[in-house]
């Protein structure tokens, strides 16, 4: 399993009381799949700009596809611009694509509904997922604990020592705060037009 699927189980398998939020996810998601990328040496970081390697070398097919959407021309992308791109409706890609994966479970109340539905998860790929979280292993933990979807752990980020994960790392939160900022600017918007009509 790759980083973003389990991400996308982590998430999906989140306790109840715990939002996670889609866009946030799709950037966290888009985010994984830079690490799954760079871990398969399908590319590579010069400083934030993402330099694709030759392709193939990966046998997951969402991570083929955001190999063959990485931008082959120089000054090539940089991270956070392939955030917002990839990213876009990248939650419902991959809920879609767990769906179909395998056979689920019903009646496991645990599972909270993400894009206003329930899903249904292959109980092997949710228990591999759950470890590899329990195991404190630093990558899905921080993406977890960004989503929402985990508590955070100060010391996962000292536990990343490779500068490339890092810079991404970095980009996600950068963006996820971003979103965040627009959220808000659009409920004081809202809230704003709202109160001019409840004057008249």
């Amino acid at each position: 399993m790759t980083t973003a699927r389990d991400l996308a189980l982590v998430a999906l398998d989140a306790a109840p009381g715990r939002t996670v939020e889609q866009g946030d996810l799709s950037l966290a998601l888009a985010g994984a799949e830079v690490i799954d990328l760079l871990d398969a040496g399908a590319l590579s970081l010069a400083e934030d700009r993402l330099v694709p390697g030759p392709p193939g070398g990966t046998d997951d097919r969402l991570l083929e596809e955001a190999a063959a959407a990485l931008v082959r021309d120089e000054p090539f992308e940089g991270v956070e611009d392939w955030l917002w791109r990839r990213g876009r409706g990248l939650a419902a890609t991959y809920v879609e694509d767990l769906e179909s994966a395998g056979p689920g479970t019903r009646g496991r109340g645990r599972r909270k509904p993400l894009l206003g539905r329930r899903v249904e998860l292959d109980p092997a790929a949710r228990a591999r997922a759950e470890e590899r979280l329990a195991s404190g292993e630093p990558v899905l933990a921080i993406l977890a604990a960004a989503v929402g979807a985990a508590d955070e752990k100060p010391e996962a980020e000292r536990d990343v020592t490779d500068d490339a994960i890092s810079t991404v790392l970095a980009a996600v939160g950068n963006a996820m705060m971003e979103l965040e900022a627009v959220r808000q600017r659009k409920e004081i918007e809202d809230a704003a037009f709202d109160n001019i009509w409840r004057g008249f």
